[in-house]
């Protein structure tokens, strides 16, 4: 019996073993198979068909997207009616995708493909030369990849490296002397004025990778090369029968400026806009297609685009100046608690043996903890911030392990504003717990200014920029329907859980404090310049700021020069080097304070540390004046307007961490001593 038993035992446990075996192996296929939403491969044959999408047309200088048909392009057979479905992020961003009439066919080279023919009023050639003016873009998208520009940069050892620059330009403009930024003006004569020259016909090159066993390829690369030229044909030619057909194909539809068998050249006759000629323009659009062997695969096709972005290097240095701020910091930190401290407690017990009067910060001990002036506003600005805090590093650490793929448009905002919402129960149990301990008992109502103060002033910035944008008729003015589904997110969902928090904390026990408060206030004696409260909290936000100033360009470089930005990695560390200073500037003032016989700190402490947004607006405004050439005042106004908003997040955010560290340790060092 027992034997059997054994055996039993034994096929029971490889029985166990198999089952386990079986599950490694499905997960493992699982993993071999898994994608995330809406970045999976696709599969394409010889002669399958791909189609362009087409986003927004955006501008640097006005920062105002508009819709691609907004001009008058070729739309030949285009349901205008049927445009793709966007995430929420991507409404809020402004971008709009149909469909146009630009067809390729997987593998096959095709050469002065005519697009349409087109005959322009006065009125519309002056709608394209503003465009063109104001620098406008264009962003084509084929199998989810947007179109760019081949942009080749030297590096230091004397390689060559491509980067690219997404979208293409409309056109460019000939000054007086025949000369373009383009650098191609040496075809344009010079007439003594500007001229507005129009890309009218493009070259697109679709990398693909092929794989051989299946016999598929897959999309790698999307480039363009876009060209200016003035089509001349000599017999009359009924276009709408050419349209989607290449010019001398079968002897019909011929042009003397291309054909089916050779390209566009470079030297050709550029095609100008006059904006006041009376009659019609006469524009032929065409388009050539090209596909190229590429050992890119498709998990790394967008390398190519975030190499456009940035110098690691550069990143590198300026976290190793945040750390060395840090490690700076930290020194004076540890000598605070190390030795001074150690010394400070050290004449407290010898002063108490010898009933001598005690000095310095030991003297406050029964007023530190007295709650602040205006306690309930602290309490609401500390639950908004640790709400941003939270949110910020749950968002850092989903883009860290790569599920904010740019190919997934739209994703970061949405993702942002989601975490945000959810982390409401966050902020309502941060306030009430401070709001509890300033001896506050009006939790609801103090809980309803966390829901509503800060996001209220958000959404008004918002709704005013909007109204801005809809008043210039721009695609980023947010549709009604989405305005209402971010109200019945904050007044529905996030409010309801900054209530929730607000009511579990406020039910739990008041924090515990080292030592009682006096009754009576002591008076605070006069003190020293240095230690002045608008000196210390300005001084208190340069170091913060110099940790973090450099990321902060990089940043407001992708989304105002319209870049793409994704080393999430570098911004994490940053983040977590700005939390760190935050810490150790609000403690150091802190204690500074105190020495001074100055326990107002509440107040001072989450002002200190956020001072650091002050900086950042500041910078913002320069950074605006250096880098950015605004063409309308509507671009200001929505540039400093969503920049006031982003200072006031890192404010809350900033002011939110100092003061908590600075709660910490004050409360550490006055449980040190001993109170009668």
């Amino acid at each position: 019996r027992g034997e059997l038993v054994a055996a039993h035992t034994l096929s029971m446990g490889n029985s166990a073993r198999y089952a386990l075996a079986l599950v490694l192996l499905g997960a493992a296929q699982l993993s071999l198979g898994f994608y995330l939403p809406g970045v999976a491969p696709t599969d394409y044959k010889a002669g399958d068909q791909l189609r362009a999408k087409v986003e927004a047309l955006t501008s640097v200088r006005t920062q105002l997207p508009y819709e691609y048909y907004v001009l008058p392009f070729c739309r030949d057979g285009i349901d205008m009616s049927n445009q793709e479905a966007l995430n929420l992020g991507e409404v809020l961003r402004g971008s709009r995708i149909y469909n146009t009439p630009y067809t390729m066919t997987m593998g096959m080279n095709q050469n002065c493909k005519i697009l349409c023919h087109k005959e322009y009023t006065q009125e519309e050639v002056q709608e394209f030369s503003l465009m063109i003016e104001e620098e406008y873009r264009s962003h084509f998208l084929v199998d989810n990849l947007p179109v760019a520009m081949s942009v080749f940069h030297e590096t230091e050892e004397g390689s060559t490296v491509k980067a690219y620059e997404t979208g293409y330009p409309l056109g460019h403009v000939v000054d007086e002397n025949g000369k373009s930024p383009e650098g191609d003006g040496e075809q344009v004569a010079k007439t003594g004025k500007q001229q507005i020259v129009l890309f009218n016909h493009l070259r697109f090159t679709i990398l693909m990778h092929e794989d051989a066993k299946k016999g598929t390829r897959r999309v790698v690369g999307f480039e363009v090369e876009p060209f200016s030229v003035k089509h001349t044909y000599m017999n009359k030619i009924d276009f709408s029968e050419c349209v989607g057909v290449q010019a001398g194909a079968n002897g019909q539809c011929n042009l003397n400026t291309c054909s089916a068998r050779h390209q566009v050249g470079l030297h050709e006759r550029p095609l100008l806009l006059d904006v006041n000629k009376k009659g019609k323009t006469e524009v032929i659009w065409t388009y050539d297609v090209t596909f190229q062997q590429s050992n890119i695969k498709w998990s790394t096709r967008w390398d190519t685009y975030l190499q456009s972005a940035d110098d690691a290097q550069v990143h590198w240095f300026s976290i190793l100046n945040s750390f060395m701020i840090v490690l700076f910091l930290s020194g004076l930190i540890a000598m605070i608690m190390i030795r001074t401290l150690r010394r400070d407690f050290q004449r407290y017990d010898e002063s108490l043996e010898e009933g001598q009067e005690e000095t310095g910060w030991k003297l406050v001990h029964g007023d530190v903890f007295r709650p602040p002036p205006m306690a309930g506003w602290l309490s609401v600005m500390i639950g908004s911030g640790v709400q941003l805090a939270v949110s910020a590093v749950f968002l850092m650490l989903f883009a860290c392990f790569g599920f904010l793929s740019p190919a997934n448009r739209g994703a970061l905002m949405q993702a942002m504003l989601f975490i945000f919402v959810f982390m409401g129960m966050v902020g309502g149990y941060t306030a009430a717990r401070f709001f509890r301990l300033f001896k506050g008992n009006r939790w609801k109502e103090n809980s309803l200014f966390t829901a509503l103060v800060y996001p209220g002033f958000v959404f008004a910035i918002f709704f005013s920029i909007n109204l801005v944008i809809w008043g210039q008729k721009s695609s980023g003015a947010v549709p009604f329907g989405t305005l209402l589904a971010l109200l019945c997110m904050w007044l529905l969902i996030s409010t309801p859980l900054v209530i929730g928090g607000a009511y579990f904390g406020f039910r739990k026990q008041p924090l515990d404090l080292p030592v009682r408060t006096n009754q009576i206030p002591r008076l605070v004696p006069e003190q020293p310049w240095f230690n002045n409260g608008i000196l210390t909290i300005l001084v208190g936000g340069i170091l913060p700021f110099g940790a973090v100033f450099v990321e902060v360009y990089y940043v407001l470089s992708s989304v105002w020069l319209h870049q793409f930005y994704y080393l999430f990695g570098f911004l994490f560390l940053v983040l977590v080097i700005l939390f760190l200073t935050c810490a150790e500037v609000t403690i150091v003032m802190c204690y500074f304070q105190l020495c001074s016989e100055n326990y107002h700190w509440w107040w001072r402490a989450f002002l200190t540390s956020g001072c650091c947004s002050l900086y950042v607006f500041v910078y913002s405004i320069y950074y605006a004046y250096t880098k950015l050439q605004m063409a309308r005042a509507v671009a200001g106004v929505v540039y400093v307007g969503y920049m006031a908003v982003v200072s006031l997040s890192f404010f809350l955010i900033t002011g939110a961490l100092g003061f908590l560290a600075c709660f910490l340790f004050v409360r550490q060092i006055y449980s040190a001593i001993k109170i009668d």
